[in-house]
């Protein structure tokens, strides 16, 4: 363990400068091209075994140690957002209108070092390590499900990943047995109507109105439909009706999205919506369209491999506090991997303690203290060191 906090830490400089180098030409989800080349051809000059795209556009690197032994994967995704940067630092975005706006370069930096120095440990380790690293992570259908469908989690026992996370500070760790992180649907909606002249209402179906009172009742479904104690969201972010001032709307479209954990609730939320619409037009003169896409899985962590992690962080040099956090509404695509074996994710806070203002993940001036990438590395690696030795001994 020494040893790898030691090379690490060596290599701190060169982690900074891979995510700024990242950081400077970002790649949308599904369009990565540079990006995974460039992961590519970092783990086969350590001379490992490299996949290159994997379920699209992914990359997965294979380090086997020397001696027989379990497998770890470890996960990090790569894509950016489209989003213009609004940051001044010198390694700012160089294309245009796409940003690394929620840490992926950070994520890919930490993993390519990591791997660097459990490669120089390779005479020491009994099993293999696998990298992943995932394409379109910010986009659904993602990369993940598709990665695991091309064959990136065959052979592997295990998935440790993490997520730095700016609001919370450099130094504190965040963990959670069971679910840490939420479905995350989308749906689209048209309500047809009939339009016409505005100052003739009882000549047509106003299709705004019919759109106002769907969205005016949508909230009642979780506050009267959904148990109490139970977790969903439902969230409108767009309504569109486009018209001169005196034309009544003929078509009203909308889009937003659903979070839940259990996944009973995200089928009712579903059906309920679908029922509120159906009912709203009829009652109006009105027909809908309703396209509902099933998005990213909730992140359901392992108990044992979240306790792992935990013990792990609380004995990790830079760590000052290890909390047992909420869960979060916001989605992710890890949850696919832990479909099909045991793992936990993790957040690492990544909060600049001088930093008067913190801007948001998905905000045009996202950054983050790159010392919480060392945090992350030191506890992903000594995870996976941990959880090798453990079952070395146990074999024994």
């Amino acid at each position: 363990m020494d040893q790898l906090l030691l090379k690490l830490e060596d290599n701190f400089e060169e982690m900074v400068s891979i995510r700024r180098y990242l950081h400077e030409h970002p790649e949308l989800s599904h369009q990565e091209i540079h990006t995974p080349a460039y992961i590519a051809n970092y783990h086969r000059e350590l001379g490992l075994e490299v996949r290159e795209f994997v379920g699209g556009r992914g990359v997965v690197a294979t380090l086997k140690g020397a001696k027989p032994g379990k497998t770890v994967a470890l996960r990090a995704d790569f894509d950016a957002l489209a989003i213009q940067e609004l940051n001044d630092f010198l390694y700012k975005s160089k294309n245009e209108g796409v940003m690394h706006a929620c840490g992926h370069d950070g994520h890919t930096a930490t993993l390519l070092v990591l791997a660097k120095a459990l490669t120089e440990m390779r005479d020491q380790l009994s099993g293999t390590i696998v990298f992943i690293h995932q394409h379109a992570e910010e986009l659904a259908p993602g990369g993940a499900k598709a990665m695991i469908e091309d064959g990136c989690l065959d052979g592997v026992d295990v998935i440790f990943g993490t997520h730095l996370w700016a609001p919370t500070p450099l130094g504190e760790v965040l963990v959670r047995e069971g679910a840490i992180m939420a479905a995350a649907d989308r749906f689209e909606i048209a309500i047809q109507g009939k339009g016409g002249h505005g100052a003739e209402p009882q000549h047509s179906v106003d299709a705004i109105v019919v759109g106002a009172h769907f969205v005016t009742q949508l909230q009642t479904i979780v506050s009267r439909r959904i148990a109490p104690l139970e977790s969903a969201v439902v969230t409108l972010g767009q309504f569109e009706a486009i018209n001169p001032f005196n034309v009544i709307a003929d078509t009203v479209k909308m889009q937003g999205t659903v979070r839940a954990f259990d996944e009973q609730v995200r089928r009712q939320m579903k059906e309920e919506i679908e029922l509120l619409l159906k009912a709203t037009c009829l009652g109006m003169h009105a027909d809908y369209r309703f396209d509902y896409l099933d998005g990213y899985p909730p992140v359901i962590n392992h108990v044992e491999q979240t306790q792992l992690v935990a013990q792990i962080a609380n004995e990790t040099p830079g760590v000052e506090k290890v909390t047992v956090c909420s869960p979060f509404m916001i989605g992710e695509d890890y949850g696919y991997y832990m479909q099909h074996v045991p793992g936990t994710f993790f957040f690492t806070g990544a909060k600049d303690p001088d930093w008067e203002t913190v801007y948001p993940h998905h905000h045009a001036r996202f950054d983050f203290d790159e010392r919480a990438m060392l945090i992350a590395a030191k506890v992903l690696g000594q995870a996976t060191l941990e959880f090798l030795l453990t079952e070395q001994r146990e074999e024994e």
